[in-house]
């Protein structure tokens, strides 16, 4: 039985939290928002993306801090990249917003999905382990799913969307494998445990089989 997580646990992942609360929080707001008044539901999104960089700039790490065993890590450089991606995302809503809107397509979905999108790829940061870098990297991916299919009634939209989910899961399943073997030629899922064995084996055969099919899996994604 895995034991619970403890505070020091949360405490580097707040920034994480705050995203994943609001990303819930703006589907529950989109329910009882008026279709006229939805503009809220983008400044609530802005706000999030606000409140998410501030807690970052805030608790600015300059030695690196591991929770759950090594499988989080949070570092100088994913605090900034972290930072910058909440600012790319803030505008990338500033800019889908009048098109989404000539269309019909400006829901609360849309942000949610955004933000579940942001979360993945944060969390792909401060990856320290494969098994944390792969759901970070599937939340991604299943976000840019939904967002290709938002218009549900567009044929040509639909079908992009089915052949990415095909892909995807090829993709996935080249990932996996691959992480599989690299597991089998180190040992380990940790990414400087397997950096260190990278370094000291004399048989790189299985580890570059291995990161081969990691390597097409991620180019695939």
């Amino acid at each position: 039985m895995m034991p619970l997580p403890t505070a020091a646990d949360l405490l580097p992942i707040l920034p994480e939290i705050l995203l994943c609360s609001a990303a819930f929080g703006l589907l529950l707001a989109d329910l009882f928002v008026d279709a006229r008044r939805r503009g809220l539901i983008y400044f609530l999104a802005l706000l999030s993306l606000l409140l998410t960089a501030l807690l970052l700039a805030r608790g600015f790490v300059t030695e690196p801090v591991s929770a759950f065993g090594g499988m989080f890590v949070r570092d100088t450089l994913a605090d900034v990249l972290k930072i910058a991606m909440c600012g790319v995302t803030a505008l990338a809503l500033a800019y889908a917003r009048p098109y989404l809107s000539e269309r019909g397509l400006l829901t609360g979905e849309f942000y949610a999905i955004v933000l579940f999108a942001l979360l993945g790829m944060m969390i792909m940061v401060s990856a320290g382990n494969l098994v944390t870098l792969y759901l970070g990297l599937e939340m991604l991916a299943l976000s840019s799913y939904g967002l290709v299919a938002l218009d549900r009634d567009n044929k040509r939209g639909s079908e992009a969307a089915m052949k990415y989910f095909v892909l995807g899961a090829l993709a996935s399943g080249l990932l996996l494998y691959g992480m599989s073997m690299i597991y089998g030629a180190t040992g380990s899922l940790d990414l400087a445990t397997i950096h260190q064995a990278a370094a000291s084996s004399t048989d790189r055969g299985l580890l570059m089989f291995g990161m081969a099919f990691v390597l097409v899996g991620i180019a695939f994604k």
